[in-house]
């Protein structure tokens, strides 16, 4: 039976209403939050791990507008196309020739700690924005190994240089993965989340664990963002968003697991950036904050939605529902809001045109064989503006 046409009496009926997009009441009393911390507006040396990715290069693209200096720290592994990254790499580039402050790009790992040493003593690291990882619920099933090497140990590595270069300020992606099979209508920093399902989730709880012992032994102020399926401009190809509107476009098919009842909190792209860029501005000194947009969308009417802005029609092969995948997941941002005064701004029909909008420019820059940059055109690199670093050789920007 569908949980929408479950009882809808107590827990059930709140469940019900977040999957329609109305807030429930909230029934239990929670902790009281910790005291605001007031935003450092000055200027920052900030290194983004990951940050040729997805959320990575759209934080970074933000820091830079704002006039901070940005150290990329990513590896442009084959967990999708690597030209992909090397394409919002080359956005990253095309805004740092007008920028205030400089943009290093370092092609490395974070499981390599003689080169994270290097990158933080070369670039006067001030505040470390980690969103590297091996991400993915059903790959990490395959190969629990990596995500233990990737996501455990890559940011203790981080953690550890952190705490040596006293860096002011730790912010680090989570997700809401970590909720597991959660009852909860929505998903409150309160719960416990001791019962991951999958070993990505298992990996990102260690995450927010070791961040909590630096936070208690060092005074390493930390904070930990969990995510809420992130979508938007430049989004990952593995994921559904980006993946459905590029099948359905081109009148492919696309395999729908379920039967459509399950629910994600889409968050647009923008929204999640601002939570971030927040948090770093933000020294707390040990704490988790949900982004997400706050009511959740069933799989159902996010293919409607995808068909509805691409006009076409959706060619569907039913499967049964994935190993470690969730049935819902509904965030509440009344931490993020009270704490960090985050709200999600981009409804998800909006987010869905604005990115099917980018998904048609930049088809239509590729099939006028014109070089693809993450959704624009690549220029001709222009001498001095930019280092791109490859294998911790020489980390220190240009002036």
């Amino acid at each position: 039976m569908s949980p929408l046409a479950s009882s809808t009496s107590g827990s059930d009926s709140e469940m019900v209403e977040r999957v329609m997009g109305v807030e429930p009441s909230r029934k239990k009393q929670r902790k009281a939050f910790a005291a605001v911390v007031e935003p450092d507006a000055g200027k920052k040396t900030v290194l983004v791990t990951g940050g040729a990715g997805f959320i990575g290069s759209h934080t970074a693209q933000a820091l830079l507008s704002r006039g901070d200096s940005v150290v990329v720290l990513d590896n442009f592994n084959d967990y999708y196309d690597p030209s992909i990254k090397r394409g919002n790499v080359e956005l990253l580039e095309q805004m740092a020739e007008g920028a205030e402050g400089s943009l290093v790009i370092v092609d490395g790992s974070i499981t390599d700690s003689a080169l994270v040493g290097k990158v933080f003593q070369e670039n006067s690291i001030t505040h470390v924005c980690h969103l590297a990882a091996r991400a993915g619920v059903r790959p990490s099933i395959e190969d629990p190994l990596l995500y233990v090497e990737t996501n455990i140990t890559g940011t203790t590595i981080l953690l550890e240089m952190a705490r040596l270069h006293k860096v002011r300020n730790f912010v680090y992606a989570s997700s809401s993965s970590v909720y597991g099979g959660s009852k909860s209508a929505f998903f409150s920093e309160d719960e416990d989340v001791s019962n991951p399902v999958s070993q990505y989730a298992a990996s990102k709880k260690t995450c927010e664990l070791l961040a909590h012992t630096y936070s208690h032994l060092y005074n390493l102020p930390t904070t930990g963002l969990r995510f809420f399926t992130v979508f938007g401009e430049r989004g990952r190809p593995d994921m559904a968003p980006l993946m459905f509107i590029n099948k359905i476009s081109k009148g492919e098919g696309i395999r729908q697991f379920g039967d459509g009842s399950s629910s994600r909190d889409y968050t647009y792209v923008s929204d999640i950036v601002d939570g971030v860029v927040r948090s770093l501005d933000r020294a707390y000194k040990n704490e988790v904050f949900n982004l997400g947009k706050g009511s959740g969308t069933s799989l159902i009417d996010f293919i409607g939605t995808v068909e509805k802005y691409t006009g076409k029609k959706a060619n569907k092969t039913i499967l049964p529902d994935q190993p470690g995948d969730v049935p819902y997941t509904c965030a509440s941002t009344d931490k993020a809001k009270a704490l960090l005064g985050y709200s999600a701004e981009v409804a998800f029909d909006e987010g869905i045109r604005r990115t099917v909008a980018w998904y048609n420019e930049k088809e239509g820059l590729e099939s006028g064989e014109l070089v693809r940059g993450g959704g624009g055109m690549a220029r001709k690199e222009k001498e001095g503006e930019v280092k791109r670093v490859v294998s911790g050789e020489n980390l220190t920007a240009c002036a």
